[in-house]
């Protein structure tokens, strides 16, 4: 079994991102005619190349050893060796599909790697919470009834 190499990549990051605000750090290709991350000058970042990368056979594995699949419905999970695999719950899928396969893998005995539920449950409403505010709205109704003005006997009231 491959597992992930651990030598130490460096960080790429956009030239003079360290220094303005408004150059963000994501990696941009340098193209400036004079830039010394592109002449790769010692003490600039390093430019991204092909060297860094890390070897085919440990390519999209999880640090624990297992290449990861993605999972977007539970008849997904079918094709997943839990000796081998493990799953990730594709971002797309919505609380309910999310359920139904964290139950199939339970039985498949697959590892998820994102099992989280998105959503915190709702605090349940109690019944003497209900009971409480039932009888001050009550009150408010009736009040509202006895403020109300009454209609003078001279005008009329369309029905």
């Amino acid at each position: 079994m491959a597992t992930a190499s651990t030598y130490p990549r460096p960080r790429f990051v956009r030239e003079e991102s360290w220094r303005y605000k408004r150059v963000k750090s994501p990696w941009r290709s340098p193209r400036g005619k004079t830039s010394r991350v592109r002449r790769s000058k010692n003490g600039w970042p390093p430019v991204v190349k092909i060297g860094y990368s890390r070897p085919k056979a440990t390519r999209g594995i999880h640090p624990s050893g297992l290449r990861e699949v993605i999972i977007q419905r539970p008849s997904d999970l079918e094709n997943v060796d839990p000796g081998k695999q493990v799953a990730r719950i594709a971002h797309t899928v919505g609380e309910s599909k999310r359920v139904l396969i964290l139950e199939e893998a339970k039985k498949r005995n697959i590892r998820i790697l994102n099992h989280g539920v998105k959503k915190a449950p709702e605090p349940e409403v109690t019944a003497e919470a209900t009971a409480e505010t039932a009888p001050a709205e009550s009150a408010t109704e009736s009040k509202d009834e006895t403020t109300m003005p009454e209609a003078e006997e001279g005008t009329a009231t369309k029905e």
